[in-house]
């Protein structure tokens, strides 16, 4: 017999790795491994052309496309909006927004409660990508 949706997700985990067009993969692994605490194993290419990097059961794949104007965040398309490229769900954003802050990362909104049940901040990347990290406040408590 087949199974229904809510057996098949019990059943088998699911995972998503942005995909994101940088304008130099070298400096970009470099900067997510020494400025957000990322790992990576390898660049791809000769020259390097692709990096997968990779922290606390994320992966965010990375793809040199050798000029900014192929760097496409999602902000761009609507600059009022201030979208994110991406949301990590994390353990504690408040350890975190402290690890990115003395690690001179470009925080673009500051840590908060959001009436979505989140505790989140947003960073910008080299590229001007949106990551946005956050827990859920339910789960942990409200902080402030």
């Amino acid at each position: 017999m087949g199974q229904t949706a809510d057996n098949q997700s019990r059943a088998a985990a699911w995972s998503v790795a942005p995909y994101f067009l940088v304008a130099d993969v070298v400096e970009a692994a470099n900067y997510y491994r020494d400025k957000l605490g990322f790992r990576f194993d390898r660049l791809w290419g000769e020259p390097p052309s692709f990096c997968m990097v990779k922290r606390g059961g994320i992966m965010i794949m990375l793809k040199e496309v050798g000029d900014r104007g192929g760097v496409r965040p999602n902000r761009l398309a609507d600059p009022e909006d201030e979208s994110w490229d991406a949301y990590v769900w994390v353990d504690d954003a408040d350890a975190l927004y402290g690890e990115f802050t003395a690690a001179g990362v470009t925080i673009a909104r500051g840590i908060c409660d959001q009436p979505y049940g989140m505790r989140d901040f947003d960073i910008e990347d080299l590229n001007g990508y949106r990551l946005c990290f956050g827990h859920d406040i339910e789960s942990r408590g409200a902080i402030e």
